[in-house]
């Protein structure tokens, strides 16, 4: 019995004659735990890609980055990531809370990889999994059920610049991020972060958008 295909996969495969191939796949690459080399791989990455869907289905998909390692590996079935400050908006925490399940895509775009995961996620408010991360406001744990290699064709080659300046490292304050210096937003960020934008100086929506247009490193 497949773990990955259901009904509209298999008439798909079907009528493109797909379908040995598709058990072909299935067999070589898809497992139910984190060997070793998806542990390796896992936790080496600094970004990946998160989709959560809502109650209703609307799917919502996130980049999420850090150092080398931010993703923790506990055991072959459990993997935990930080949750870092950001737009206030907890849409894919939102999810998270309500409907638990996520796919995770991981990319190497320097030696094209990509591997997936799919679990059951949880927030993690407090406890020694948030606190291993300097400057997490919160941890999701994932228990992977599925995890799976593709092949890198149609992956375009990268190379890496740099980090974002704005990942959190120990002994050093984080910047304050580029859009809330913007002055409409002053009454929507707290009074510390005011502050900050204050002695920074403000700037409009359009400065803004114009620095992320650059690629600015402080956008």
């Amino acid at each position: 019995m497949s773990q990955l295909y259901n009904d509209s996969h298999r008439a798909l495969q079907d009528e493109f004659g797909t379908r040995k191939l598709a058990d072909r796949a299935e067999e070589a690459i898809y497992s139910e735990v984190m060997d070793e080399r998806a542990q390796g791989y896992i936790g080496s990455r600094d970004y990946f890609f998160l989709a959560t869907t809502d109650p209703d289905g609307q799917p919502s998909v996130s980049y999420k980055g850090g150092f080398p390692g931010f993703i923790s590996i506990v055991d072959e079935r459990t993997l935990v990531f930080p949750n870092y400050d950001g737009n206030g908006m907890f849409l894919s925490l939102g999810n998270i809370e309500r409907t638990a399940k996520v796919g995770m895509l991981f990319m190497d775009f320097e030696k094209p990889s990509r591997m997936r995961v799919r679990g059951e996620a949880s927030l993690l408010r407090d406890g020694p999994l948030v606190a291993q991360y300097e400057g997490a406001t919160a941890a999701i744990r994932v228990e992977v059920t599925g995890v799976w290699l593709n092949c890198p064709r149609y992956v375009h080659k990268h190379h890496r610049v740099s980090t974002s300046r704005y990942v959190p490292e120990a002994g050093k304050e984080a910047p304050l991020a580029g859009w809330k210096r913007i002055a409409s937003n002053q009454d929507a960020i707290t009074p510390e972060d005011a502050e900050k934008a204050r002695k920074e100086g403000l700037i409009s929506e359009e400065q803004w958008g114009a620095m992320v247009a650059e690629g600015h490193p402080e956008a």
